[in-house]
C-alpha cells in the first residue's frame, strides 16, 4: 500500500513537472513570439521613418533647386531684358545731350533722366548679381563669400571678422548652398537683428566641415524661434540638412546670437 502511495506520487510529481516545463516553454515561446513580432512592427516603423525622411530630403532638394533655378532666371532677365534696355536708355540720353540746340530745362531733365537710368542700372546689377553671383562659379566659395563681407562693409557700417577655408570636397552646388545659409544669415542679422559686428569662421578637417556664425544683435528666444520659424530661417535648415548637417542655435535677448553648423563629408 505504502509502496502503491508513492509510485502514485512519484507519477504526480512527474506529471507537475512535465506541467511546468510544459508551461515554461509555451511561456517561452509566447514570449519569444512577441519579442519578434514586435521587432518586424519596431522594423517596419523604422523602414517607414527612413523613408519619409527619404522622401522628405528629395521634397527639400526639390524646393532648393526650384528656387536657384528661379533666382537664376530672374538674375538672367534682369541682365538680358532691364539691363539692356536701360543701357538703351542711357546712351538715348548721352545723345541728347550732346545736342547743343536744348534749352537748359530741357538738359536738366535729361541729366536727371540719365542719373535715375544710372541708379536705377545700378541697382539692377546688384540685384542680378545677389541672385546668382557669378564669382562663385568663377572663382569658388572662399572668394565669393569674401567679396559679399567686403561688399557689405563697404555699403554698411557693419564690421565683419571673417576666416574662411577653401571646401574643395564640396560639388558646385553644395558651394551654393553653403554661401546661401551665410547669405541668410547675414541677412537676418542685418533686418531683425540689428547687429553692427558679425563674425564668420569656416574650417574643415578629413570628416567634414564646421560654421560658426556670430552677432552682436539684439538676439532672441531660441524656444519661441523653433515654434514659429520664417522662411529664412526654414530655408537654412533646409540647406543644412542637404549638406547632411546639424544646425545649433544659441540666442538670449540683448546678446546676440551664435549659429554653429557641423556638416559631415561622404555620409
Amino acid at each position: 500500500m505504502e509502496k502503491e502511495f508513492m509510485e502514485n506520487e512519484k507519477l504526480i510529481i512527474q506529471a507537475l513537472v512535465y506541467g511546468i516545463i510544459f508551461l515554461v516553454l509555451v511561456t517561452t515561446g509566447l514570449i519569444l513570439f512577441f519579442h519578434y513580432s514586435r521587432q518586424k512592427i519596431v522594423q517596419k516603423e523604422l523602414e517607414k521613418s527612413a523613408l519619409k525622411l527619404e522622401n522628405q530630403q528629395k521634397i527639400l532638394q526639390t524646393s532648393i533647386a526650384i528656387q536657384e533655378a528661379e533666382r537664376t532666371r530672374i538674375a538672367q532677365d534682369l541682365h538680358d531684358a532691364i539691363s539692356s534696355k536701360l543701357n538703351i536708355i542711357s546712351l538715348s540720353t548721352n545723345v541728347l545731350l550732346c545736342d547743343k540746340t536744348i534749352n537748359i530745362k530741357q538738359r536738366e531733365s535729361l541729366n536727371q533722366i540719365l542719373e535715375i537710368t544710372t541708379g536705377t542700372l545700378q541697382s539692377s546689377r546688384r540685384i542680378a548679381h545677389d541672385l546668382m553671383p557669378p564669382i562663385l562659379d568663377q572663382f569658388g566659395l572662399k572668394v565669393a563669400l569674401e567679396e559679399l563681407f567686403d561688399d557689405i562693409s563697404t555699403n554698411t557700417a557693419i564690421d565683419i571678422e571673417h576666416n574662411i577655408e577653401e571646401l574643395h570636397m564640396l560639388n558646385d552646388n553644395n558651394q551654393l548652398h553653403v554661401f546661401r545659409i551665410i547669405q541668410e544669415l547675414i541677412n537676418n542679422s542685418i533686418k531683425h537683428g540689428k547687429a553692427k559686428e558679425l563674425a564668420v569662421f569656416m574650417e574643415q578637417d578629413a570628416n567634414g566641415f564646421v560654421i560658426h556664425y556670430q552677432d552682436n544683435g539684439i538676439g532672441f528666444n531660441v524656444l519661441e524661434l523653433h515654434k514659429k520659424t520664417g522662411i529664412g530661417l526654414q530655408n537654412i535648415k533646409s540647406r543644412v540638412k542637404i549638406l547632411n548637417g546639424k544646425l545649433k542655435i544659441d540666442s538670449t535677448q540683448n546678446n546676440g546670437s551664435h549659429f554653429i553648423i557641423n556638416c559631415k563629408y561622404n555620409e
